[in-house]
Parts: structure tokens; C-alpha cells; sequence
């Protein structure tokens, strides 16, 4: 079933008696906005109600509000939310001007801190860095910043800066008011702010569970993002008005006697609708007006949970339960804490309508959320404020992990604790794009995020306007600019960690890899100069160094170069590819490092191999992909060599089959009886210390023996490929599972 609905929205009279009337902060106001508070808040309150009046009198804001209605009427809201002194305070000094001042780095020199307070200063300052951030939002320049991400990354952001949470009611009651006067006035609405109340404030006021203020922000801007829908909702509900209201009063009616007949104390009342929910419950759920059954409710409340369960089963002994439309939120709260019951259940004409049950406690939890727990009590002389009871500690410690914002995730972030909160940063780009970052991420940090190159190329930063050092850690709610080169590289002082310049690991693994390449490319350089040197030496200047490569066992020529730069590779054995030149199919002729055996294909040159139809013809295996029973073979006629032969799936002998079709020819295996075949070993592993022996220990344990082996070493990861004489693919198999057990070892294959 849904979330309790709202009531109906408010229409402009009743919304104009909400709004300052342009008295402005007088004494009415002040009894009002004071609810609740001893005589010391209420003296602050007036002081400070005081001072603004004075300063901002006549002036108005961007949307033409003036300031001094605009405090007071968000000082009546945070009345209504219960909240404590300070906050309201805060609230009525914090309703500036859009052109608001960057705070102090210190409170000692903030005079507003001298005059009510550090919390009071606090609290003000957090709230001007909120209502910039809403400024940068929505003078976004950056597509991305309107995308369903960014939104989440904005609500993220807003949660971050408030460090206090009473920023974040100040910041919806501020928002409200906007929305309350705009409907009262007349004036039109900034459809992008009203929008924005849609994506960011009301799912803001949802999560803390403040529904009444929630409900109303949906409906106030529903009414300017789309106002014909909005009448046309509005219209339907007030042509069903009388009839609904007499309904109402039936049911109340035979409610309140059937509950005073059981001697349950209780208030029973109708439940009109809110616009909105409406018009989202038609949207997703494709329902026509007249489908809805919920427009007619009533709401119980009682004084225990016992009552409650009563009161549920005389709703059903009176009126028809619909199936399936039930639901015990009191046994199975939700995940941000709502209880109650709701039932469907059809009247004497067959048409349903909603019931809702719960008790006092749970009613000002669903109307006002946690704000409905902030009540605050005087702690000693000094007047420092603490909690009034453990619960709420505990409710408080529940709504931290709760805003730990995680999109469609609530009943995951209901578990994290307060340190998660603190593992990122969120700030902006110059287009008011947000960026999350892990805690103590620097400009270069920012940089890389955006853009590798832009990490390489990054010289300076502008925080907020202002140039600082590339080491200065960002912190939520700045805006960074980045300032680069044309070209250029990192730093190697970045991979300091003593001198912090960076905090992201990716960042760090981007410049570690800049430096890689750099320190790959002069190996490159000297090598090639080693191998030319030699080839120079032995007369041999006119020679294709891919296929020289290729023939010592490289997959490239800047891998031997490497390997000859690393002494990794004997230049010696650059003459021995000239002294036994390959046969055309041979891709990689291997180093031999031990004698064959004498049963092996490479001493008797006996392959194993029959070629179908016809008698005795030379064979060979191939060196290119090396084939063993039983692998699927087939035969390529060679000029001089007989029958060379190929795995099916060999990429030499297809090319080779597709240029000369005619010379492919079928073989199969014969009596192959203790024939040894070598074949490749591709091993990839972590470079350590003793790899190699502990490798080539397995090969020894299996009795096989290895005739050849390439090694190459890049970045600490070690690719080694080993020719081994098998008897066929089972030994193969399980060398290659022995393999995959040695530590360090992250693949090995059949090459």
C-alpha cells in the first residue's frame, strides 16, 4: 500500500493566513515563532527578530519577497518542528540576500558569533553554504548537472555540508515559505525553483519523515511546474467534495460510538487528499480519478498499541476487508521509522476507502518525523542544551546513518554508521557539476577525476574563486577550477605521500602509470640501440626487427628491446636466429634451454602423424601452435619439408590456407605409443622473487620435462611462456592446474 497520504492542498486564502502579512517580526509573530521556548530563547529570539528588522527592513529578496516576511515566516515553521532556540534564531539572521559573504575561517572574529553565539553563528553560515550551492545548482552551465545522478550527487552534497542537522530544517522551512508566498501572492514561480523543490527538498523532507512539510512543498510546486494538471486534480476533488464530507461524517460518527461503546479513548477524523500523490498514484500506477480508492479515509488514534490492534478489528467487524490491502507498519515499521496500520474495506455500497490506526506517539512521528523529537531541555547553569531522553539519542543516532544518502537503498544506509558519512567529499565543477571524492582529496585529485589528461596537465587550482596550493584539501561544497598546461606531466613529487598532494588512489595508480610508460619508452630506446649495436657487429643492418623478434620468441620488437635493456635477454642468441632460419609456418622458435629426449618429436622427428590417402610422407609439427594429441590436426603441403602440421584453430594456417587452398591437406593421429610433444605454456603472474623455480619445481614434480622458456617482466607482472614435452592433453591439463596453485600465479594457459 502507499505512504500516508496528505491533506489536501491548501488553497490561496488559507495559504495567504499562513504568510506573513508584511507586519513583519511584531509581537503577534513573536508568540508564535517563541512556542516552547524558556524565557532566555524567547528573549534571543526577539533580540535577534530585533536586529534584523533593522537592517533588512524594505529590502527584498531575488523572487521579490520581502526579508522580513521571509523570517518570520520561517521562524513560524521551525515553531511548528519543535526545534530549539538557536535553530530559530538562526533561521530568522540567515534569511539574506542571494549575494551572501563567504564565512569567516574563524568564529573569534565573526561578529555575529559575538552577538548570539558560536552554534547560533554556526548554524548561519552553514545555511548561507547551502542556499550558494542552490544558487551554483541552478545556474548549472554542465548538461550532466540536471541528470538523475547529479540530483542524487546534489542531495548527497546538501547532506554533507550539513554538518549540524538542524541546517537541513532550516533550509526546508526556508524553502517552504518561498513556495507559501509565491501561492499567497500571486507572484510567479521560478519554475526551475519549483522544480528543484521536486528533485532535492521534498525527497529530502521524505527521508527525514517530515511529511507535513513534504506533502505541502509537493503540492505548492506541483501547482507551478504544471499548473493545468494541478486545477484539473483540484477540480475533481472539490466536485466530489460534498458528497466525500458526508461519508466523512457517517463513518466518524459510527466510529467514535463504536469505540466509546468498548471504552477506547480516541480521536477519529477524516483524512482528505494531497494533490500530489494523487496525481504521481494516477501517473505510475494507471489508474483513472475515479479508480482511486484512498480519496476517502479515515485516521485513528489511540492511546497504546493494544488500542490500536482493538480499534482494527472493529473496523473490520463494521465494513467489508479487502484481500491483500493491509498493512501492520506498527509490527514491521518502515525503514525510516513510520508506524501505523492500514486497512481497505468496502462500505454498504461496495466502494472502499482507507483506515488508518495508530497512537498519539506514532501520529507526531508520521506528521512531523524526527523533527518531532527535538525538544531540548536546560542543562545546568552555563545553559548548554542536552536531549531530553535516551530514545532520542538513539533516534538521533538512527536519522545520521539514515542520511547517509544511497538512492532506492534506504534499508542498506539504515545500517552504516556515522564514519561513513565522513569517507567522501562532494564538491563543484565550474558548471556546477558535483564530484564525489574520498575525505582529503587535493585539486590534482579533482583533476584526475575528470580527466587523465587534465591530472597530467594540472599546474595550479581555484578554489572559490581564490588560487591555493595544489596540496590544500578540498572540502564539501567548494568550487574548484583547475588550471593547466598545454602539455606536460605529473610530478614524481605527487607519489609522495609525505607531501600530500594526493588522497584518491585512482588518481595515484594514473601517475604511477604515467611514469611506467615514461621509464618503458627509455628502455625501449636502449635496448633497440643494444640490439641494432649487435646486429650492426654481425653485418646483419638490413633486417625486419618485428619478424627477428618473432623469431626469438617475442610478440613484438619493443618486448625484445626490453628484455636487452633489463639484461633480461642474452644478445648472444640474436645469432642464432640467423644460423637456423624458421620455416615459413614457424611463428615463435623457442630458446632452448635442455636437450630433448630421445622419444621426443624435436630428437626423432617422428611426429605420430598419418596423412589420410597416401603413404609415407615427411611430417612435422609446427612450431607455431605446437599441436598434441588429441587436438584436431590438419596437414599444409611446405616446399622441401613435407607436411607441416597445424592445430584446426591455427592463425598461421589459415592465413596460410588462404592464400594456397590446394596444399591443405588431411591428416590424422596415429600410434603416437610414448611420443613426447612440446607445446606452450603461457604463465602470467605477480614478479617475485623465486617464481621462476617454483614453476619450473612443478614441471619437475610432473616429469615433464621443459626444452625452452621466454621470460618478459613489465610493471612487476611476469609473462612467461615454457615449452614442455607432453604425452598428450591430459598431462597437459593437469600441469596447468598445478600451475594456477603457485603463489602469485594469476593465469596460465595453453599458448
Amino acid at each position: 500500500m502507499s505512504p500516508p497520504s496528505a491533506p489536501e492542498s491548501p488553497q490561496p486564502a488559507a495559504i495567504a493566513g499562513a504568510v506573513d502579512s508584511g507586519v513583519g517580526l511584531d509581537a503577534a509573530w513573536l508568540d508564535a515563532a517563541a512556542a516552547g521556548l524558556d524565557p532566555a530563547g524567547r528573549a534571543q529570539l526577539a533580540r535577534a527578530a530585533s536586529s534584523f528588522a533593522k537592517r533588512y527592513a524594505g529590502q527584498q529578496s531575488i523572487t521579490g519577497e520581502p526579508l522580513v516576511v521571509h523570517a518570520a515566516g520561517v521562524g513560524r515553521i521551525l515553531a511548528g518542528l519543535h526545534t530549539d532556540a538557536a535553530t530559530r534564531v538562526a533561521a530568522v539572521l540567515a534569511a539574506l540576500p542571494a549575494d551572501l559573504q563567504v564565512p569567516p575561517q574563524n568564529l573569534r572574529n565573526d561578529p555575529l558569533a559575538a552577538d548570539f553565539g558560536d552554534d547560533v553563528a554556526r548554524l548561519v553560515h552553514g545555511a548561507h553554504a547551502l542556499l550558494r550551492l542552490g544558487v551554483v545548482a541552478r545556474h548549472a552551465s554542465d548538461s550532466a548537472a540536471g541528470s538523475g545522478t547529479q540530483k542524487e550527487m546534489q542531495r548527497k552534497m546538501l547532506l554533507a555540508m550539513a554538518a549540524d542537522l538542524r541546517i537541513v530544517l532550516m533550509r526546508l522551512a526556508s524553502r517552504l515559505q518561498s513556495l507559501r508566498w509565491h501561492a499567497a501572492t500571486k507572484v510567479p514561480c521560478d519554475p526551475q525553483l519549483a522544480r528543484e523543490t521536486l528533485d532535492l527538498y521534498a525527497p529530502l523532507a521524505n527521508r527525514l519523515g517530515i511529511w507535513q512539510i513534504k506533502w505541502e512543498m509537493e503540492d505548492l510546486a506541483f501547482r507551478f511546474t504544471d499548473p493545468d494538471r494541478y486545477k484539473q486534480i483540484a477540480k475533481l476533488l472539490e466536485e466530489k467534495r460534498v458528497e466525500r464530507e458526508a461519508f466523512i461524517r457517517d463513518a466518524v460518527a459510527r466510529m467514535e460510538e463504536a469505540l466509546a461503546k468498548a471504552g477506547i479513548a480516541a480521536e477519529v477524523s477524516g483524512r482528505p487528499k494531497h494533490i500530489y500523490s494523487i496525481w504521481s498514484k494516477m501517473r505510475v500506477k494507471k489508474l483513472d480519478f475515479a479508480h482511486l480508492y484512498d480519496l476517502r479515509a479515515l485516521r485513528v488514534i489511540v492511546g497504546d498499541v493494544r488500542d490500536c490492534y482493538a480499534a482494527l478489528a472493529m473496523v473490520h467487524a463494521m465494513w467489508t476487508p479487502m484481500e491483500q490491502e493491509f498493512d501492520d507498519y506498527i509490527s514491521r515499521p518502515k525503514p525510516n521509522g513510520y508506524r501505523s496500520l492500514h486497512t481497505v474495506v468496502a462500505d454498504a455500497d461496495g466502494k472502499p476507502f482507507e483506515v488508518q490506526i495508530r497512537t498519539r506517539e506514532m501520529h507526531q512521528f508520521a506528521e512531523y518525523g524526527m523533527a518531532a523529537h527535538w525538544r531540548y531541555k536546560e542543562a545546568g547553569a552555563r545553559g548548554g542544551q542536552v536531549s531530553a531522553s535516551s530514545d532520542y539519542d538513539r533516534q538521533l543516532a538512527w536519522m545520521r546513518q539514515l542520511l547517509a544518502w544511497n538512492t532506492d537503498s534506504t534499508r542498506e544506509t539504515a545500517r552504516k554508521t556515522d564514519a561513513d558519512s565522513g569517507e567522501h567529499i562532494y564538491v563543484l565543477t565550474p558548471q556546477a557539476r558535483v564530484i564525489e571524492l574520498p575525505a582529503g582529496s587535493t585539486a590534482v585529485d579533482f583533476a584526475y577525476h575528470l580527466h587523465t589528461d587534465l591530472g597530467h596537465r594540472c599546474r595550479g587550482a581555484r578554489v572559490d574563486g581564490q588560487l591555493v596550493p595544489l596540496q590544500t584539501q578540498l572540502a564539501t561544497g567548494q568550487t574548484v577550477e583547475i588550471v593547466s598546461a598545454k602539455s606536460g606531466g605529473p610530478s614524481r613529487d605527487w607519489l609522495n605521500p609525505q607531501l600530500g598532494f594526493l588522497a584518491s588512489p585512482r588518481a595515484r595508480s594514473k601517475v604511477r602509470a604515467w611514469f611506467n610508460a615514461i621509464e618503458l619508452q627509455q628502455r625501449i630506446t636502449q635496448g633497440q640501440a643494444l640490439v641494432e649495436k649487435e646486429l650492426q657487429r654481425l653485418g646483419k643492418t638490413a633486417v625486419n626487427l618485428e619478424q627477428l623478434a618473432q623469431q626469438l620468441g617475442f610478440a613484438r620488437a619493443d618486448d625484445l628491446y626490453v628484455a636487452a635493456a633489463k639484461d633480461e635477454f642474452s644478445l648472444r642468441q640474436v645469432d642464432s636466429a640467423f644460423q637456423q632460419p624458421a620455416s615459413a609456418e614457424s611463428a615463435e622458435p623457442q630458446v632452448v634451454t635442455h636437450a630433448s629426449r630421445a622419444e621426443s618429436t624435436e630428437k626423432s622427428g617422428k611426429s605420430g602423424v598419418l596423412v589420410v590417402g597416401v603413404g609415407s610422407l615427411m611430417t612435422q609439427l609446427a612450431r607455431c601452435c605446437r599441436p598434441a594429441p588429441p587436438d584436431p590436426i590438419v596437414g599444409f603441403v611446405t616446399r622441401g619439408r613435407g607436411v607441416s602440421i597445424h592445430r584446426t584453430d591455427c592463425h598461421s594456417y589459415a592465413a596460410l590456407a588462404s592464400r594456397e587452398p590446394e596444399r591443405s591437406i588431411e591428416v590424422t593421429w596415429g600410434k603416437t605409443g610414448g611420443t613426447l610433444y612440446p607445446v606452450d605454456v603461457s604463465i602470467r603472474a605477480h614478479d617475485r622473487s623465486g617464481l621462476l623455480r617454483d614453476l619450473s619445481e612443478v614441471f619437475a614434480k610432473l616429469r615433464l620435462n621443459v626444452i625452452g622458456v621466454n621470460t618478459q617482466s613489465r610493471s612487476s607482472l611476469a609473462h612467461m611462456v615454457f615449452t614442455v614435452e607432453v604425452p598428450d592433453g591430459e598431462a597437459l591439463s593437469r600441469a596447468l592446474v598445478a600451475l594456477t596453485d603457485v603463489a602469485g600465479v594469476t593465469g596460465a594457459a595453453r599458448k
